[in-house]
């Protein structure tokens, strides 16, 4: 674990959202008082905060408006999106193609409902997604008609499989060309190689003129690693899987007891 050195303050901070700053109680979205407050802070004290998630574009939105963020630079789609605000204006997107990657998995797992991400609206799908869990816009598709064009990023969400099966299915077809996340459910992220929330997040220091050293990160889940790895000093949440905690310099408290107003405490 790195310490950073006497004296370091972050000029960025880099906010994963579920299970970070909101929590989820029976079916909704649970943000403290306490955390808003704790931005509050960070921004008054002339640091920028960069939300980080892999929610689309109208769900950073919708965090942004919780947090009472009233613009800047959000990482979005775990890396794929960058883009300012207000108004909307999309800085940087990545793209690839997801024919094969989805054919693959779908030969496994046939049941599977499949998302593909419409930057800016929301998702084109082929089944309905549990209550909640994606954002924004949806229209009904094939999966033909899904993958027909490069995409900024995929989700495969199985009800009937664990997140287990789901790591393993996809570690075991190593799906070419793509990089992908599994979450704490049978919920499958994929997105083009080499991007994540830290390539993303090199996007927004590079406008921003300072470095990855200069940014506190703070995350709670499998696609969080790289940004924890790559920022000046990475915290994991305390409810976060070992691995995670184990890619941060730091583990803070879990959601529930706000950890992450614990951290930020510590710096501001």
């Amino acid at each position: 674990m790195r310490h950073p050195a006497p004296g370091w303050v972050p000029k960025v901070v880099a906010l994963d959202v579920d299970g970070t700053l909101l929590d989820w109680v029976d079916g909704n979205e649970v943000m403290s008082t306490a955390v808003v407050d704790a931005v509050r802070r960070v921004r008054a004290a002339g640091a920028h905060v960069v939300i980080a998630t892999g929610r689309s574009l109208p769900g950073v939105l919708d965090a942004a408006d919780m947090l009472e963020l009233d613009g800047g630079l959000c990482v979005a789609s775990n890396g794929a999106v960058v883009f300012d605000h207000p108004p909307v204006e999309l800085v940087h997107t990545v793209t690839f193609d997801a024919s094969k990657a989805v054919a693959q998995l779908l030969e496994h797992v046939p049941d599977a409902a499949v998302a593909v991400e419409e930057v800016g609206t929301g998702y084109r799908i082929n089944k309905a997604f549990p209550e909640g869990e994606i954002q924004g816009e949806l229209v009904l598709q094939s999966v033909e008609e899904l993958v027909a064009e490069p995409v900024t990023r995929v989700i495969i969400r199985s009800p009937d499989a664990s997140a287990e099966e789901f790591a393993d299915l996809a570690e075991g077809l190593g799906l070419q060309g793509t990089n992908y996340y599994v979450g704490y459910t049978a919920w499958l992220d994929l997105a083009p190689t080499g991007v994540s929330k830290a390539s993303g997040l090199q996007v927004v220091v590079d406008r921003l003129g300072v470095d990855a050293a200069d940014v506190l990160a703070i995350g709670d889940g499998n696609n969080d690693v790289e940004m924890l790895r790559w920022a000046g000093h990475g915290v994991a949440m305390g409810q976060a899987p070992l691995e995670v905690q184990e890619a941060a310099d730091d583990v803070t408290e879990t959601v529930e007891r706000d950890g992450a107003v614990r951290e930020l405490s510590r710096w501001f």
